[in-house]
């Protein structure tokens, strides 16, 4: 292993890369304050602020007023001397947001990809309109990280499998890397909203947590050690594979919907529970079954399956919610078990909906079955987890750029 080193350049890099991070955290700090937090003296501190100046990173934002003398300038970081671009692409609907580099979001579009199969074709349509609603141009991103569905393969970067994208197929990154001409990266939806709810969320800061996304889909985010562990093949976390005692084990592993944990919690086996608890809207005009909800309650939803758990947790249908948290719970415990990473935090169209009602009823549930007691919380990322996550994750790879090429 080749060692670098300790360079009168390499210091300089180091210190610079210290000091913007601290700005992007702390915000705005005068040249004393930035010595006294990195340790560096007065002359180096105002040294390495010049020379960031010089480069476009810093600026002065401001004064502040002290003892005797004149009051010391303010420097912060320019959020415009970089820009990253995230997506979230669903079969029918691609969200696409611009960040500066900051983590500040400047825009946020929707494409609609009906009619069009072609994946390039898609993202460059995205890109485009959120850069012209950012008011940039492209080739003011930095990096760009794409959010899917399906497995993706570490090695190539490419989608390895997607039932909902079958046209996201081996060599759309390479296309993509140069139709664009930026760093591109693609990476698995739930993965991404781990990441956003360490940035941003119930995790924030945890090195050691699962993101159990429950919807129609079942998907597992692990964070470990503060990385990502995405597996030899990109496949840890799918879960809805997961074998569940009472559930036939799937006889085609193609088919998505046929994995035991799938069957036992995914969209159709909640709507199955909701109706078996007199949780339907259609049903309004009629009597609300013992145990159920009124007829108002019912009349509330739309049927998807987060608004069958909303109307639960609103009409207070606590046998549902027990017995959609006890399914919950095997999940749960099952990652509990091997992994003991003392936070799980539901999120998904499940997750969300059921809220700190259904958190509570899945860590007692799990309690009941597992020797470990995890903490089970509801994600707290606002707006849209993948998205966010997705900036996250260009911010990182951005970041390491502009901050390392300073010298």
């Amino acid at each position: 292993m080749s060692r670098r080193p300790g360079t009168p350049r390499l210091l300089r890099q180091l210190n610079d890369r210290a000091a913007l991070e601290l700005l992007l955290s702390v915000g705005p700090l005068t040249r004393s304050e930035l010595g006294e937090r990195t340790g560096l003296s007065k002359v180096t501190a105002g040294q390495l602020l010049a020379r960031l100046q010089e480069r476009g990173l810093v600026t002065v934002v401001g004064e502040q007023a002290g003892g005797r003398g004149p009051n010391a300038a303010l420097y912060a970081v320019v959020p415009s001397c970089a820009y990253v671009a995230g997506l979230d692409v669903l079969p029918d609907r691609i969200a696409a947001g611009v960040a500066d580099i900051t983590g500040e979001i400047v825009a946020e579009v929707a494409v609609d990809p009906s009619g069009h199969d072609d994946p390039v074709r898609l993202v460059r349509s995205a890109v485009r309109k959120a850069c012209a609603s950012a008011g940039i141009g492209a080739d003011r991103l930095r990096a760009f990280v794409i959010g899917t569905r399906g497995v993706v393969d570490p090695g190539t970067g490419d989608v390895r499998f997607s039932f909902d994208l079958p046209s996201w197929h081996a060599g759309v990154l390479a296309q993509l890397r140069r139709d664009l001409d930026i760093p591109v990266t693609i990476e698995n939806d739930v993965n991404l909203a781990a990441l956003a709810e360490r940035a941003h969320g119930a995790a924030r800061d945890a090195d050691d947590f699962v993101l159990l996304w429950a919807g129609v889909g079942q998907g597992l985010g692990v964070m470990l050690g503060g990385r990502l562990h995405r597996g030899a093949t990109g496949g840890a976390g799918e879960i809805g594979w997961l074998p569940v005692p009472g559930e036939p084990l799937p006889t085609q592993v193609n088919e998505p919907q046929s994995g035991s944990f799938q069957r036992l919690v995914g969209g159709d086996a909640v709507t199955g529970l909701a109706h078996a608890h007199g949780i339907v809207p259609a049903l309004a005009a009629a009597p609300a079954p013992a145990g159920g909800l009124s007829a108002p309650a019912l009349a509330a939803g739309s049927g998807s399956v987060g608004d069958y758990v909303r109307m639960a947790v609103d009409g207070g249908a606590d046998a549902f919610l027990e017995e959609l948290a006890g399914r919950l719970a095997v999940g749960v415990a099952a990652v509990a078990v091997v992994l003991d990473p003392g936070l799980i935090v539901l999120s998904g169209d499940v997750g969300r909906a059921g809220g700190e009602a259904l958190a509570v009823r899945v860590e007692e549930a799990v309690a009941r079955v597992c020797p470990s007691r995890p903490s089970v919380v509801i994600t707290e990322v606002r707006g849209n987890p993948v998205l966010r996550g997705a900036l996250v994750s260009a911010l990182q790879q951005a970041r390491e750029q502009v901050f390392s090429d300073t010298v």
